[in-house]
């Protein structure tokens, strides 16, 4: 993957400046180190930053169509470009470049916006269409490759992080107090809302459509869905009575999808963890290339959360030797800095750091590509909650709710100032009661235990659950496992697990991560399915998968009860906090801020460094809040001025120094071009 960025005059009639460009394309110097190029005319600016993994000596962006008429900078992987540019040039189109870019410029002659719904992959992209005055901005369905953007003075500027947009030096940095409040329910940031105040993301399966010319001196902004997650109605759900074609077709899918995610021009590598999903996946990606492929495991050194046993038991059984990364509070709290950094937001899940650490072995070691077996319990209902939500439902009968009188106690012992009412609100909003639903009312609880009178006061009655774009006429027809399932698309897979545990802190490292679960025929197929497919029993999850993986690996590893990826709270920052911490935390810089109430910061504090044993259930969940009050403490300190503590705020910085040279493009009836090549 690569880094984007951009000016796009909307009013304004100044001239936009290479310098501002350059400046924008080195603050995102890391998503692409290997290359850099711009474009620019009276009316937009282009600036990208290549990391090189298709088409290695003739991939430099901005790439155009034959006439140059068209050009699009972009980000990601589109894996079946092979047959793409086959059918393409079947239609006379003339490529230059080996390239998976160069299929956009090329599909955008060939169906206009309708394109986007024929592509296969992950992606951000802006594409000009200079004789239509027209550009499209957009991402892919699922939320792997970002894109950001904000208005100011005339002028929209982007970029694939907001490091791209705040580098201009024209959109100067402000908390959106709703956008921190994101990350307190749904523990990531999965909407279009930020945590800087004005500063957007395009939304997953989503484009925005600008045309420069509509008659007057103001462009016309208008976004557009072009996809989104669906089911069949309850009872409708394809339920075969032998099963054997669903798993047949569901194996074929899968293995065709590794087999995509593994064409590259460098060397793939994968992550292992030792469950079902890596395990399967690093399985099926050696079958396919008929070798060993390099491995990387994460060592958590705290004894429950610690999987690496059963790592080297996964790898020994696919003959793979994998490298070993050490992970503990001290190397978790070490990175954080960077990883907030690398987050532009709050980051309230530790093993995000863990992430972190991870990719920045995979960089050291050479390599730029990486399988992730992330995906896997999205579809096909891995998570606990999803299996307690079961349970609960279990109970009900007609009318008869005893599932939801345990989701009232829930709320009334560990949040009694939340009403019944207002939950019930949130859960009609979701189509009713769902394990999603469940987590994240236990994850908010956090808010009535450290959110300040001003923090209130900012946020109002506004709850993050509304800024979601969710299909209402729809979700309410589903099964409630396929509404938890889409609500997990719309909330954690964006949010956190493609976000802060995905894009970027692999990109912050220069490190691409690929998604085979998260193919485009992996999930529509398991969309059409009847959730005995699915969440078959509570003891039986990823049944599908687990079938599959039950052929190719032992018992032990097929079976093996789902663990949720974690790294260590409160051992991290509150146990023996490092100095950051501490002054992230104390009176005078939670005062600055005004985010959160200091007694209750200071209470819970106090409960971690006297009461090493309270009671886990109550303590995991607070631990979580009081992590979230920490990580933001840390971004408002790195991205808003600084003063809470010693450490070093962002600034935009210039990347390595390299000769360039100007060379001309045709003449346009704009302004002559400039592509600058360095």
């Amino acid at each position: 993957m690569c880094g984007i960025a951009g000016v796009i005059n909307l009013e304004s009639t100044a001239s936009i400046r290479q310098s501002m460009l350059e400046r924008m394309a080195d603050a995102i110097y890391h998503r692409g180190p290997d290359e850099e190029g711009y474009y620019v005319d009276e009316a937009v600016g282009l600036a990208h930053r290549r990391l090189s993994i298709v088409g290695l000596s003739n991939g430099r962006q901005p790439i155009f169509n034959e006439d140059r008429t068209v050009a699009v900078v972009y980000n990601g992987e589109l894996f079946d470009y092979i047959e793409v540019k086959a059918e393409l040039e079947a239609k006379g189109h003339r490529f230059t470049t080996d390239s998976d870019t160069e299929i956009l410029v090329h599909l955008w002659e060939e169906y206009g916006e309708s394109m986007v719904e024929r592509l296969r992959g992950q992606f951000a992209f802006v594409l000009y269409d200079m004789r239509k005055r027209k550009l499209i901005l957009a991402r892919d369905r699922i939320g792997i490759c970002p894109l950001f953007w904000a208005k100011r003075q005339g002028r929209l500027y982007f970029g694939s992080e907001i490091k791209a947009i705040l580098a201009s030096g024209e959109v100067r940095p402000e908390a959106d107090r709703q956008g921190i409040d994101h990350v307190f329910n749904f523990i990531g940031m999965p909407s279009r809302r930020t945590a800087f105040k004005d500063i957007s993301a395009i939304a997953p399966a989503t484009f925005m459509r600008i045309d420069l010319d509509v008659g007057s001196h103001t462009a016309d902004l208008s976004e557009h869905r072009y996809w989104d997650l669906d089911f069949p109605d309850a009872g409708e759900e394809r339920n075969d009575r032998d099963g054997s074609a669903i798993q047949e077709e569901y194996e074929s899918l899968f293995k065709r999808s590794v087999e995509l995610r593994l064409r590259a021009d460098v060397p793939v590598v994968g992550y292992l963890s030792g469950g079902v999903d890596s395990t399967t996946l690093m399985h099926t990606a050696m079958q396919v290339v008929g070798r060993s492929i390099p491995a990387y495991t994460m060592k958590i050194d705290t004894k429950e959360l610690d999987e690496t046993d059963l790592a080297l038991l996964a790898a020994k059984r696919i003959g793979s030797d994998p490298t070993i990364i050490p992970c503990d509070g001290k190397v978790i709290s070490g990175n954080y800095p960077g990883l907030i950094t690398a987050a532009e937001s709050p980051v309230i899940e530790t093993s995000s750091s863990a992430c972190f650490t991870l990719a920045k072995e995979v960089q050291a070691t050479g390599y730029k590509v990486a399988l992730s077996g992330e995906g896997g319990d999205d579809w096909l209902g891995g998570y606990p909650w999803l299996k307690m939500a079961k349970a609960m439902d279990s109970c009900n009968v007609g009318q008869v709710r005893p599932g939801n009188w345990i989701r009232r106690f829930g709320v009334r012992v560990n949040s009694p100032g939340v009403s019944w009412q207002s939950i019930k609100a949130i859960q009609d909003h979701v189509g009713g009661p769902n394990g999603y639903g469940d987590l994240y009312g236990m994850v908010s609880l956090s808010r009535s235990r450290f959110y300040s009178d001003e923090m209130w006061e900012r946020i109002g009655d506004h709850h993050p659950i509304y800024d979601l774009d969710l299909n209402q006429d729809r979700l309410r027809r589903w099964h409630p496992l396929n509404r938890a399932l889409y609500l997990g698309y719309k909330t954690m897979l964006p949010g956190l697990l493609l976000n802060h545990k995905g894009d970027r802190p692999a990109m912050h490292h220069s490190v691409e991560t690929r998604y085979p679960f998260l193919d485009e025929a992996v999930v529509d197929f398991c969309a059409t399915l009847h959730p005995k497919w699915k969440l078959r029993t509570l003891r039986r999850d990823k049944h599908l998968l687990r079938n599959y993986a039950a052929k190719i690996l032992p018992s032990t590893i097929a079976n093996r009860p789902k663990a949720v990826f974690r790294a260590p709270f409160a051992d991290t920052f509150f146990a023996n906090p490092p100095t950051y911490v501490d002054q992230l935390l104390s009176e005078e810089s939670l005062k600055k801020t005004g985010y959160f109430r200091q007694d209750q910061v200071e209470h819970y504090r106090r409960i971690y460094r006297d009461y090493p044993r309270w009671q886990h259930g109550k303590r995991l969940v607070a631990e979580m809040g009081l992590a979230g009050v920490m990580a933001t403490q840390l971004w408002h300190h790195l991205y808003l001025g600084g003063g809470l503590c010693e450490l070093s705020t962002w600034e935009p910085k210039s990347s390595p120094a390299r000769p360039s040279r100007e060379l001309p493009r045709r003449e346009s009836g704009l302004k002559s071009e400039l592509l600058t090549v360095r």
